[in-house]
């Protein structure tokens, strides 16, 4: 993509970029962006293509994935997803312009089955079949986008250029060309009371951090450490036991070593409404 929202955040003075036409056209009458010009409550910039290759690969997109790039600018993220990694891609951008030079570029590099260009608006566009987001949006767009993204299916990818979702820390961070990018994976909802065979835990979570307490039927407790969610994959320790397993909506399930020179067995535990 790429649009960049005017913002009290941006420490360069943008004065020069504002006064640049809204567009310019070239002399076959072909629409030619330019950095700075204002669309939608944004701007745009571009991304510099060693980012996002870093971003898809961040990722980790495979041509089973469903990217969506929010704000797709001139197409570079969504057509380096479907040339590059094989994927079927769209880009949500707002400014018509941009969208038809999307096309046109998708067009010439072979990709035009593979990469789709939507005209709309990132705030009233579904995209929740995406299994991928890219985005390149200052952090109140972000944080405008964190209760959507939160509640798409676990285990969704989301990457961002530049800019973070504040309080929810990224599960992995890193850096080309001086920009940096920042990647988070959406994480199953565990937090509440569950019910087990041998007991209940009562969990609290923020983001993809959880703890909690561990009661078994006679009133004992232990506190519930060692604690790991990444997508609906969950790990915890109770005690000397480890658990591992995956969270289905209301079930969790999977393996449970009560020592680890013990056989595993299965647990499951069930959600209490």
């Amino acid at each position: 993509m790429r649009s960049l929202v005017r913002h009290a955040l941006l420490t360069l003075s943008l004065t020069a970029v504002f006064l640049a036409p809204a567009h310019a056209q070239t002399a076959s009458n072909e629409f030619k962006p330019q950095v700075g010009q204002a669309g939608k409550d944004v701007i745009w910039v571009p991304t510099p293509k060693s980012l996002v290759e870093k971003m898809l690969k961040m990722a980790d997109v495979k041509p089973t994935d469903v990217v969506f790039d929010l704000g797709s600018g001139d197409g570079i993220t969504v057509i380096t997803a479907a040339k590059q990694f094989g994927v079927r891609a769209t880009g949500i951008e707002y400014n018509p312009d941009m969208v038809e030079l999307s096309k046109r570029n998708a067009q010439k590099e072979g990709v035009a089955e593979k990469a789709q260009f939507i005209r709309g608006d990132i705030f009233a566009t579904d995209f929740s079949k995406a299994t991928v987001l890219t985005m390149y949006l200052l952090p109140y767009l972000n944080l405008k986008l964190r209760p959507t993204i939160l509640d798409m299916k676990p285990g969704t990818r989301v990457v961002s250029h530049a800019f973070t979702m504040e309080e929810w820390a990224p599960d992995q961070t890193d850096s080309t060309e001086g920009r940096t990018a920042y990647m988070w994976i959406v994480p199953a909802k565990v937090e509440g009371n569950w019910k087990m065979d041998s007991g209940s835990i009562e969990l609290k979570q923020k983001f993809q951090d959880f703890d909690g307490v561990f009661r078994n039927g006679d009133g004992m407790s232990w506190r519930v450490t060692s604690t790991n969610l990444r997508g609906d994959q969950i790990s915890f320790a109770i005690g000397t036991a480890t658990y591992t397993g995956r969270v289905s909506g209301p079930v969790m399930q999977g393996m449970m070593r009560p020592r680890p020179d013990a056989p595993p067995t299965s647990w499951s535990a069930t959600l209490v409404k």
